[in-house]
């Protein structure tokens, strides 16, 4: 059963999951599916379960500063191999607990760069938000190179008679997706987490 939901999940898409059709493809009814699994979500969490067991934990550094980014980039590169986990992450509260690590890492080296247990959570809370953010972006920005649309979208919108009311993103429109392209995950990281130390430990 989980391993039919996973496969249709990373062949259609989150949207193409139901209870019906997990029964469909398993010769079943979805009334018997209601014996192993409470609901949907569940059914969601045990899809979910052990999948960031498959990825070995990486070397970590002893200080707490570097640690934290190096917890950080080993979230966003697993993710980005898994693209169908954010999906179900974006739903809220679900998780896998073999992720929980990373949390726990993460808050752990917060509170030893000197932050309080509020700007610990807030800290991940960040991180989380520019790991799932960055990622979503790139996957959009790949089904679009794949099918290309006559219409014209960000940046080709913008024209030469936007350019007095916006100037900037007239300026770099021709360049926008050569620069938008460069992304230095652990450089936006670092410089991410900078400012999350400074600003928490200046505010004590």
């Amino acid at each position: 059963m989980v391993a039919t939901a996973r496969r249709i999940i990373q062949e259609e898409g989150l949207d193409a999951l139901s209870m019906r059709r997990v029964a469909k493809e398993l010769g079943s009814t979805p009334m018997a599916l209601y014996h192993y699994v409470q609901d949907k979500d569940e059914l969601l969490m045990l899809t979910l379960s052990g999948t960031a067991a498959a990825f070995p934990r990486p070397e970590l550094p002893e200080d707490p500063r570097e640690r934290m980014l190096a917890v950080a980039v080993h979230m966003h590169d697993i993710l980005g191999r898994i693209p169908w986990v954010l999906d179900i992450l974006a739903l809220g509260e679900l998780t896998d607990k073999d992720a929980l690590w990373m949390v726990e890492e993460i808050i752990d080296c917060a509170l030893a760069c000197g932050l309080s247990p509020a700007r610990s959570v807030r800290a991940y809370r960040v991180i989380r938000s520019y790991v799932y953010g960055d990622l979503v972006f790139r996957r959009a920005t790949e089904r679009r190179a794949e099918n290309p649309s006559r219409g014209r979208y960000f940046p080709e919108m913008i024209t030469e008679e936007d350019a007095a009311t916006l100037p900037r993103l007239a300026a770099v429109r021709d360049r926008w997706r050569e620069y938008s392209a460069d992304n230095e995950t652990a450089e936006e990281l670092d410089a991410i987490i900078e400012g999350l130390i400074g600003r928490g430990t200046a505010h004590g």
